[in-house]
């Protein structure tokens, strides 16, 4: 702060981008501050925030209209009548003059302050400032459109809050407070993040205690069941769409009531509930994480056009932890329930908790574009199995390292944290002991003998499974053809005992069950305590899980439909339109840059080259896209931001392509296509983006030569471009 000038700091994010005609009301803002509406002097100005990449995909929208609902709807109730708004991010305008006396607007210690905004906004409450918040100025901005990023962003302000409810300024600040701000911070700030982990704990345990009632057969009070009240439970999850009227309010007096009705309609089409279920835990992972044992750490983002797929591998590393396993976990706790249930309405009362556990296991692949495509997953299963397979290289290439780095944080849980830990691996032996007590697929073997003797197919197995840790032990010491070809014996070996002891003896069906909770209870105080031979345990529920998500992605597959469900609701707009915005400016910034060089650069070419590779495969998605919907690419819209620029790049022309530097003073023209337009219509390739040399009267006033842009409202859609470079 030191080295800027005025009375008055606006802090801008490297994601937002200031209009035209916004600035032309920044000195209207700056009189917001000779104002005096309460008590206290104004020290910081809200501004309202636009969202400009909501058309990218289905997640950008959902972000944009997430954003739309705090920096609007939140923002003003905060601020009045609440009087409670602090500073949540950029681009507030702070007063200068009151902050650089009182400690400045951030602060520099990286795990305390990981949310570095909001303690501005703490400093400014504990110190005497006050708030204000106008919407007659906004700011653009960009928030982050792939899974992945949006997956950090919300671990980052997660973990920021458990961070900020351990400070010393949030301390101060709760006993200052009276106490209808302290509420009124308490549900705007942190209490959020502490209601989320409220509602995870509480499906949890709702799932095994209606588990644990079933399998004990304790669903009645004396001789009379209980009877569950599933339509109205029904009936209040249908409350909850409620919470969308403000937004559909908003969004009708913005857009109008039509768009607006469109709009909350296309949300709940394209899985909206799924992914906001599935940043609930997120949110309360990384928040209980936070709170249990620290570690918080920035997570940079990038928030660049992400429309690319993700591979399976890197999917499960993201989301195994967090998601993955507690998806798993429900949906086992709530088919248990099921089988064991006498209670009726089973639907009525599980059909949240399936929805959430849905949610967990599908959107990291519902919202990854080309998921249902064969070869997409065939590819994917392929890397899967590698990974897992894999022994060196780091956790992008390694299951093993990959497992130490996820679970090391376990070694800092303090002895007092590790109790929730215990009573969780407690559950699972109570599920084991059930199942194995239970009627499930008894058989009696004194009347029926087996035709082969159960306990040497055990013996079998045993004796298998020590092979194979033979071989893994003395593998580098024989040729891969004796080492592939004994490792197959011995699979074949143990899939043939396997099925053979559960088609002798059913009952082994429930005690393998039954095991494999009683092996997770231990697995998890092996973790507590350090043991190092349950990641073998891990390995193979690592594999269990992965294919629980791969069996169907297969099926899916094979059915192809959903491949153009998918694309079609999610990415139409993006492949249409943006899905290369990121590249083609990125390649246009770089050929301004290497103006200033006479000879070409290799380096550029190469990337010019795998730009265009880009460009015709999702040409050929486009395509493909169009054939299978037709009636759908007619609602092709046209972006003139991107048309102008995407016609820069067209296939490889005979002639070898050379940069060379525009003389000084001169600016070429023909090589620009269309105008391109802000979101104003304001002419942004005008005379004011040209600099001094206009004013200096050394603009070349060269014809402008129209650029054949087509886009074509079918699926022949293709890019175009001239022979000239563009201009630096």
């Amino acid at each position: 702060m030191i080295f800027t000038r005025g009375e008055f700091v606006q802090t801008i994010d490297m994601n937002q981008e200031g209009y035209f005609e916004e600035a032309l009301k920044m000195r209207n803002a700056l009189q917001e501050f000779a104002k005096r509406d309460g008590p206290m002097p104004i020290t910081i100005l809200g501004l309202r925030e636009h969202i400009f990449t909501g058309s990218v995909s289905s997640l950008a929208n959902y972000m944009a209209l997430q954003e739309t609902s705090f920096v609007t709807l939140g923002q003003r109730v905060l601020t009045k009548p609440l009087c409670i708004r602090l500073h949540y991010g950029h681009p507030d305008v702070f007063d200068k003059l009151f902050f650089i006396t009182r400690g400045g607007v951030s602060k520099s210690s990286k795990g305390i302050n990981l949310s570095e905004d909001i303690f501005a906004g703490y400093n400014n409450a504990i110190r005497g400032g006050q708030v204000a918040f106008k919407e007659y100025l906004q700011v653009g901005k960009g928030r982050d459109v792939g899974m992945s990023q949006i997956y950090q962003f919300e671990a980052k302000l997660s973990q920021g809050a458990g961070e900020q409810s351990l400070s010393r300024d949030v301390y101060r600040l709760c006993h200052r407070l009276d106490f209808s701000r302290l509420l009124s911070y308490y549900f705007g700030g942190i209490g959020h993040y502490f209601s989320n982990v409220l509602t995870v704990i509480t499906v949890y345990v709702v799932v095994y205690l209606m588990a644990i009632l079933a399998l004990y057969d304790l669903e009645k009070i004396g001789d009379r069941l209980i009877t569950p009240m599933g339509t109205i439970q029904m009936l209040l999850g249908g409350l909850g769409l409620l919470q969308t009227v403000p937004l559909f309010s908003t969004l009708g007096v913005e857009r109008g009531w039509w768009d607006s009705f469109r709009e909350i309609v296309q949300v709940f089409a394209t899985g909206g509930p799924l992914h906001f279920m599935f940043h609930i835990q997120t949110k309360a992972n990384y928040m209980t994480q936070t709170i249990l044992v620290g570690g918080a750490k920035y997570r940079p983002t990038g928030r660049g056009f992400v429309t690319q797929h993700t591979p399976m591998d890197e999917q499960y590393r993201f989301f195994a932890s967090s998601h993955l396993y507690l998806g798993v976990e429900m949906g086992a706790g709530l088919i248990i329930m099921g089988i064991f249930s006498e209670a009726g309405q089973y639907f009525g009362r599980t059909w949240s908790l399936w929805l959430a556990s849905l949610s967990f296991l599908a959107s990291p692949f519902w919202f990854n574009p080309l998921t249902f495509d064969w070869n997409v997953v065939v590819s994917d299963y392929t890397k899967f199995i590698s990974w897992m397979r894999g022994t060196s290289g780091g956790s992008a290439r390694s299951w093993s390292m990959w497992y130490n780095e996820e679970f090391s944080y376990y070694s800092k849980i303090p002895s007092t944290s590790k109790f929730w830990f215990v009573i969780k691996a407690m559950l699972y032996l109570t599920i084991a002991d059930g199942i194995a007590r239970s009627d499930l697929l008894k058989a009696d073997t004194t009347l029926n003998k087996p035709f082969v003797g159960v306990s040497l197919v055990v013996g079998t197995i045993i004796v298998l499974f020590l092979l194979l840790w033979l071989l893994s032990a003395v593998a580098h010491f024989m040729p891969y053809p004796v080492r592939r070809t004994i490792g197959i014996l011995i699979s074949i070996g143990l899939m043939v005992s396997c099925t053979s002891v559960f088609l002798e003896d059913t009952n082994f069906i429930r005690y393998s069950f039954a095991a494999y909770y009683g092996i997770g209870a231990m697995s998890q105080l092996g973790l507590l305590f350090g043991m190092k031979f349950v990641k073998n345990f891990y390995f193979v529920h690592d594999l269990v899980c992965g294919h629980i998500i791969f069996i169907p992605l297969f099926v899916l597959a094979i059915l192809q439909i959903p491949h153009h469900i998918q694309t079609w609701l999610l990415y139409h707009n993006a492949l249409s339109t943006d899905v290369v915005v990121s590249n083609i400016l990125r390649y246009a910034r770089k050929s301004q840059e290497s103006g200033a060089t006479a000879a070409p650069n290799e380096d550029l070419i190469e990337q010019i080259a795998e730009l265009r590779k880009i460009v015709q495969k999702q040409e050929q998605m486009i395509e493909s896209l169009g054939s299978g919907t037709t009636s759908s690419a007619t609602n092709m819209k046209q972006n003139p931001s991107t048309d102008a620029i995407a016609s820069l790049i067209k296939a490889p022309s005979p002639e070898p392509m050379s940069i060379q530097q525009n003389p000084v003073g001169g600016y070429a023209r023909s090589g620009m296509g269309g105008r391109t337009v802000s979101a104003s219509t304001l002419d942004v390739w005008g005379e004011m983006a040209l600099g001094d040399s206009v004013a200096q009267g050394t603009y070349d006033p060269a014809p402008v030569t129209q650029m054949p842009t087509t886009m074509a409202r079918s699926s022949d859609f293709s890019f175009t471009q001239p022979d000239v470079m563009p201009p630096r």
